[in-house]
């Protein structure tokens, strides 16, 4: 078989093909080496590469299917992981100078499920410093690249799994999402990325009850989004967030159709939200293949009136509490933008904390309000489409100056603060070729309803089988 066939081929077939002998591990993996070879020099969505441990898990994974034992259901599929999700034995740098030879003693979550189910990891892709921002560079690897036109931004801050996906290195990938950062690279990049429910996937760590971050999947296509979500949810008992539900298979009903859903739409969240008109316009035409699969939808948005400030004051506690000490003892040798987040973090009084409970209560009633009348909630993924790679965040959006480098992104923000799950789909492009991202949202424990709706969606637009030959634009 052809590596250039093998480069495209979802997850799912590359390991139904390796279980069943018709291609083995190795040959995947060295497509994948060929592939990294061929375009992670435009694109600098790699960072690191482990070639000789992958190369003993490919050949133990061939041993293994000779032999006949069970199989996974990821078994022999290559990727790398984000450089934010611990992967046993590979630097875990978050892009910081800070951290550049830290070595992780042991897999997260996220990445152990994955080796479990039989995939093998290959080496890590880039991220923003501390992942934060939705433009990937950093000091220590520089910028990751689109794909689709090497100039600009494949955003952020999983913006190196985006890319490597895009590109075809890889078919699958781990992102992590607190105001955005699988859904706005997913969007540059014309792939899918979820951020699931709180709990779906556990995410442990140093404040169990953490609830703005996220752990997810990219793909490029749903399937194997649905396959992601199968082998990576359950709970764990080190995460009381955890949803108690195991072994739920998000591959059954996938294709069950959106017939009689309800679907609510938003151009500007109903806040008034500067989008470039030639993002509505291309999610504007998406909505009539919602109608067409049998759903109703209406123009309609949830109150949002304290998602802002939920969002900020939550993702201020989150920095401080998590990089506030390091941050403080090193001022100069961190992005000003996180030097700026841990501060604000500090600021915060008790009449602060207060304040931001009522305000999420609030906000969370909403929500459930609006997701009693609707089943899902669409708008577009990013207010802008990629941007120029040397910038670090767009200044303006519509003619509208950004007050800092969250503005640009309130799309995606507002909606991680109101604590429900965010898939975002390829939903075409623009005049000049550039990826566009539909934001499917739904209330908390939905995560199926997101995966069905981006399945029929997916089937009847076929955006994301428009791969992107590097430095040239898709145009016609």
């Amino acid at each position: 078989m052809e590596n250039d066939e093998l480069k495209w081929m979802s997850a799912a077939e590359l390991a139904s093909r390796i279980r069943a002998g018709e291609l083995s591990a190795r040959d995947a993996l060295q497509a994948h080496w060929d592939r990294i070879d061929a375009v992670n020099p435009a694109i600098n969505a790699v960072i690191y590469e482990d070639r000789e441990g992958a190369w003993a898990a490919a050949e133990s994974a061939d041993a293994r299917q000779a032999a006949g034992e069970r199989l996974g259901p990821l078994h022999g599929v290559p990727l790398t992981n984000k450089d934010t999700n611990e992967t046993a034995g590979m630097p875990n740098t978050w892009g910081s100078p800070l951290l550049q030879h830290v070595v992780a003693p042991h897999d997260s979550l996220i990445v152990g499920r994955m080796r479990a189910a039989g995939a093998i990891m290959t080496g890590k892709n880039n991220v923003p410093e501390f992942a934060a921002g939705a433009h990937t560079f950093n000091e220590v690897f520089g910028t990751t690249r689109n794909p689709y036109d090497t100039g600009l931004s494949a955003g952020g801050s999983s913006g190196g799994a985006a890319a490597a996906i895009a590109a075809g290195i890889q078919a699958i990938g781990d992102g992590s999402d607190m105001g955005g950062s699988l859904r706005i690279p997913a969007a540059f990049c014309n792939v899918f990325g979820l951020r699931p429910s709180l709990g779906r996937i556990p995410l442990p760590g140093a404040n169990s009850w953490m609830w703005l971050g996220r752990t997810g999947p990219m793909a490029r296509e749903a399937t194997d989004l649905a396959l992601m979500m199968t082998v990576l949810s359950g709970p764990d008992p080190a995460t009381p967030t955890s949803i108690q539900e195991s072994g739920v298979d998000f591959q059954v009903g996938l294709r069950s159709g959106i017939a009689g859903l309800r679907i609510g739409w938003s151009p500007d969240m109903g806040l008034d939200m500067p989008v470039d008109p030639e993002v509505v316009a291309v999610v504007e035409r998406s909505l009539a293949v919602f109608a067409e699969a049998g759903a109703v939808v209406e123009e309609a948005s949830p109150d949002l009136a304290d998602a802002d400030y939920v969002f900020r004051q939550t993702r201020a506690f989150d920095y401080e509490f998590g990089w506030g000490e390091l941050v403080r003892a090193h001022p100069d040798r961190v992005k000003p933008e996180v030097v700026e987040n841990v501060a604000a973090g500090a600021r915060q009084s008790a009449a602060d904390l207060h304040e931001l409970a009522r305000a999420r209560t609030r906000l969370e009633q909403r929500t459930r309000e609006y997701f009693a009348r609707y089943d899902l909630w669409i708008t577009p993924t990013a207010q802008v489409l990629p941007f120029p790679a040397e910038q670090r965040w767009p200044a303006e959006v519509a003619g509208r100056p950004m007050g800092d480098y969250l503005d640009w992104m309130r799309s995606v923000c507002v909606v991680s603060g109101m604590s429900v799950p965010a898939l975002s789909a390829p939903a075409g492009f623009s005049k000049s070729g550039l990826p566009v991202g539909i934001q499917l949202v739904a209330p908390q424990g939905a995560d199926a309803l997101l995966l069905r709706a981006a399945y029929a969606y997916e089937e009847r637009t076929r955006w994301s089988r428009m791969h992107p030959r590097l430095g040239i634009a898709v145009g016609a």
